[in-house]
């Protein structure tokens, strides 16, 4: 019997300001790709004389925090305490990236610089808060295995300070069976939610962590459920069902699916599913939403909440981001304002 219910009554106010002024003393390390993502900010007034493109009037240029730093970044503008460990290359950019943490007082030592292999960037050029383009520059091969064994090492240095772990995929060749393996041996004895922002449609490459957090078109795939979005009592009791049959068999505790405009569910071992419905106003970028959602729910997790209320957290707090452009972060007083 699968057992379904909203959102209300899961989470008082009084309950949600209890859990976000905890998570000060809350610890995650956020281990994967780290990325830099660049804007470049115009405007638009012709078209090009060469080809059928808009001309872009360049008026600014941001780097910012991109991939597992924006889940840190995030982190961090909630409150919480953070590590870090992953792979930059040796170039501007990884220097950057380096400097950036150390502004804001993060420990570097879990950071890894790679020869020849570029530290992935991410360029947009934004004309009147449209994306006209983007174009990555980034190597996608495995890393190193003598650079994975080395984030373990830290990962082994650290672990008895750590109350969650977040292992912040995007295939960019940091995250392998070599370091979720290794993840499992260095605090498998430890008290200690690990979840997972998956890139590989076969979810049991992710066996052994707590929870995942798939968008609705990557759970789709793994769950073999045609569209996932949609309305209907009879669609949300067969994903039920497919979640619940994934959650036993690679041993998950949860699953929580973000469904863009029509919310969150989260799906739990003990076969309840919650529905929660999306809290935004308006929507103008969803770049790097999921970079939120996973690192309020893992931050709030670890400063004590279920998995259901860590849930309804993250749903409103990516309700705060993607009323923002470009990559943003949610601050704790901003989540306080809008419960």
């Amino acid at each position: 019997m699968v057992k379904e219910r909203g959102f209300k009554g899961v989470l008082s106010r009084k309950r949600a300001f209890q859990i976000l002024d905890h998570c000060a003393g809350a610890k995650v390390l956020v281990v994967g790709d780290l990325m830099v993502d660049h804007f470049i900010w115009g405007n638009v007034s012709r078209i090009s004389p060469e080809a059928p493109v808009p001309v872009v009037e360049v008026v600014r240029e941001d780097l910012l925090l991109g991939g597992s730093a924006n889940v840190l970044n995030n982190i961090i503008a909630m409150g919480g305490n953070v590590s870090v460990s992953g792979i930059i290359g040796s170039d501007d950019m990884g220097r950057w990236l380096i400097r950036e943490f150390g502004r804001m007082g993060i420990d570097t030592e879990g950071i890894i610089t790679e020869r020849n292999r570029p530290t992935t960037v991410k360029t947009r050029i934004v004309a009147h808060n449209q994306q006209v383009v983007r174009f990555d520059r980034e190597i996608r091969k495995s890393v190193h295995s003598g650079n994975v064994s080395r984030i373990l090492r830290y990962i082994e240095s650290i672990r008895n300070d750590l109350h969650a772990v977040i292992i912040s995929d995007y295939n960019k060749g940091v995250v392998s069976g070599k370091l979720l393996s290794g993840i499992r041996e260095a605090i498998g004895d430890r008290n200690i939610v690990v979840c997972a922002d998956p890139k590989q449609s076969d979810f049991s490459f992710y066996r052994g962590v707590d929870v995942i957090t798939p968008n609705h078109h990557e759970a789709a795939r793994a769950l073999g459920v045609e569209n996932i979005n949609g309305h209907g009592r009879e669609l949300n009791g067969r994903i039920c069902r497919a979640a619940k049959s994934l959650l036993k068999e690679i041993g998950l505790k949860a699953l929580l699916i973000t469904r863009g405009e029509e919310g969150m569910s989260l799906f739990e071992s003990d076969g309840s599913c919650l529905h929660i419905p999306a809290v935004a106003k308006e929507i103008f970028d969803v770049t790097g939403a999921g970079d939120t959602v996973i690192g309020v729910f893992a931050l709030s997790a670890a400063a004590g909440a279920t998995f259901k209320e860590a849930a309804v957290l993250a749903n409103h707090a990516a309700g705060i981001v993607v009323g923002k452009v470009g990559t943003a972060t949610v601050s704790r007083e901003e989540l306080k304002k809008v419960l």
